[in-house]
């Protein structure tokens, strides 16, 4: 069991690198067994070169590392966090890819300019309020996690796998590993997208609804159509 699922952390961390997400050691991955109420997670400060499944630390929901003899990520609070305020969600993965980072910086959610964008988020991808300076002080990995389930008020996080903290930059989640590492990446994506749109167009309106609906659910729900059975 902790075998297998240092096995897939394992691979969802090296494939984060192959889509040029991140740079040095910055970002991270971990993955959830919600049954067993453990995650692994990347371990702190690692050359992704030289990670090893047996290097992947484990972690039981409570914060207890339960296996590896690395120090786990220093992001491990805010993973904790959205596997206890996000139930459905396996993976997450944090990276400062540069131009979700942008958006971050700038204290701005990412709108929905156009299909690509809604074939992921059903919606804009929220920005976090600005934490206060007690909550950095107090607990700061673990208030980042708080600031972004307070963000989801009113939202669906399966419906809107990633966030903008403000000021720091994108967490975004999925179903396994590499689905939230293909998810961190269409986030990257779009939020490229959307600096050159309202680089030339400040003022490019939204997606009309019916267009964002479509391309969404076409993708994602019991009425799905889009690709193969199976996922092939």
């Amino acid at each position: 069991m902790i075998a297998a699922l240092q096995e897939e952390c394992l691979e969802a961390n090296l494939a984060l690198p192959k889509t040029g997400l991140v740079d040095l050691t910055f970002g991270n991955v971990s993955v959830a067994d919600a049954h067993n109420r453990i995650f692994a997670i990347k371990p702190s400060g690692v050359d992704y070169q030289k990670l090893r499944a047996e290097d992947m630390v484990v972690l039981n929901f409570d914060g207890t590392q339960v296996a590896g003899q690395l120090r786990p990520s220093s992001d491990t609070p805010t993973h904790r966090c959205l596997y206890l305020e996000f139930p459905g969600i396996r993976s997450v993965v944090h990276t400062h890819s540069r131009h979700a980072v942008a958006f971050a910086q700038a204290g701005r959610e990412i709108p929905c300019l156009g299909t690509t964008h809604a074939d992921y988020f059903f919606g804009s991808v929220p920005v976090t309020r600005s934490m206060t300076a007690e909550e950095i002080a107090a607990d700061y990995e673990w208030q980042t996690g708080k600031v972004i389930a307070e963000a989801f008020a009113g939202l669906d996080p399966l419906q809107i796998p990633a966030v903008l903290v403000r000021g720091h930059g994108p967490f975004a989640w999925g179903p396994t590993g590499l689905k939230a590492v293909e998810i961190a990446f269409a986030l990257e994506i779009v939020a490229q997208m959307a600096q050159q749109t309202l680089a030339l167009n400040p003022a490019a309106p939204p997606l009309p609804e019916a267009l964002h609906r479509k391309h969404f659910l076409r993708k994602h729900g019991p009425g799905a159509y889009y690709g193969q059975k199976g996922g092939k």
